[in-house]
């Protein structure tokens, strides 16, 4: 077994947990049973790691059983990666049948004819998701396996998720053998950007529960209700608003529980209004401003704001429609690490 390969192997083992590192070789079943039995897994991880290598030194382990183990543990820790959405079109409505082995060969032949030392490694899972992880090299480097690219594809979507890597020229090579290997025309980025895979899965399968706001003020009709006393009539009065405000966040957010999403950002542009004696804007320009959102986890936080007290109830549909807007090519970008960037609200 190469020296690279074993070392490769060595440090995806000390990045997983102790406790979950029997699991994940059992899920890359490259090792077999009666080698695993062989592991002390309660050792010093450094120590588990030397004999992990020499059972894969016996099983002469190449880069390429390499690389589905670290598809293993990026799959199981997708949320420690930055994933991007892209969206595929077509000319035509026309579905197609979707061979795999057609894609992987077709995907694979776009990237090697345009790059030699490149690595390419797929891995299907049960939710009808296909991993690929590509490691990049040059034409006189070969590919760095601690840098690669993350691609989630769900088949008969248009969808993709790219997790890219610091080599932002290899980029559009990528999208290239995407769309040549899924027989689509055109590839574009979403502007939706975070860290919950999940998330955005949700998001552009508009497959979490959400509501449209249907609230319309109603009058206040005069009470009929004879005469109570103080105490129990404020227990009702404050009974009737709890349930009106839970009533109202259903409305608006849904049942279930929100979409992951870090950081939002609203560019605005309205009219001045202003009376005209007051002659406040000499020139009619619209009034731009920007508006910035941030939370570990946003919508739960957007949504606990009328239930806490810091805001009336209905909250606007600008802050709840927030997940539609973004399926809509508008941007939504994590905090971490990213450019001061918009997504515009009608």
């Amino acid at each position: 077994m190469d020296e690279t390969v074993a070392e490769y192997i060595r440090r995806t083992v000390l990045k997983i947990p102790r406790d979950e590192i029997k699991m994940m070789l059992q899920k890359w079943g490259f090792l077999s049973e009666a080698q695993l039995q062989t592991l002390n897994f309660h050792q010093l991880k450094d120590n588990i790691s030397q004999e992990v290598v020499q059972l894969c030194e016996e099983n002469s382990a190449d880069i390429k059983q390499a690389a589905v183990l670290d598809i293993i543990y990026n799959h199981i820790y997708q949320n420690k990666r930055m994933w991007s959405v892209y969206h595929m079109r077509k000319t035509g409505e026309e579905l197609e049948y979707f061979d795999l082995t057609d894609f992987r060969k077709k995907f694979k032949r776009r990237l090697q004819s345009a790059l030699k030392n490149v690595t390419v490694t797929f891995q299907e899972y049960e939710d009808n998701a296909i991993w690929i992880r590509v490691a990049w090299g040059t034409p006189h480097r070969q590919p760095n396996q601690y840098k690669p690219s993350y691609v989630v594809y769900h088949p008969q979507t248009p969808y993709v998720f790219v997790s890219a890597s610091v080599l932002k020229s290899n980029l559009p090579l990528l999208c290239q053998a995407l769309i040549v290997a899924s027989n689509y025309h055109d590839i574009r980025e979403m502007e939706l950007r975070g860290h919950s895979l999940n998330s955005l899965k949700d998001i552009v399968f508009n497959r979490y529960s959400h509501n449209f706001q249907t609230y319309c003020p109603k009058p206040q009709q005069a009470s009929t209700v004879e005469p109570e006393s103080a105490d129990l009539r404020i227990i009702n009065e404050n009974r009737g608003e709890k349930e009106r405000i839970q009533r109202l966040n259903q409305e608006g957010f849904g049942d279930g529980p929100q979409p992951i999403l870090q950081f939002a950002q609203y560019k605005l542009e309205t009219m001045f209004k202003s009376r005209p004696e007051m002659d406040v804007l000499d020139k009619k320009e619209p009034f731009r401003c920007l508006v910035k959102f941030s939370s570990p986890h946003l919508l739960e936080s957007l949504k606990s704001l009328v239930p806490a007290g810091m805001a009336d109830a209905p909250l606007s549909p600008l802050l709840t429609c927030i997940p539609q807007k973004a399926r809509n090519y508008f941007r939504i970008r994590d905090k971490k690490g990213l450019p001061p960037e918009s997504f515009v609200s009608p």
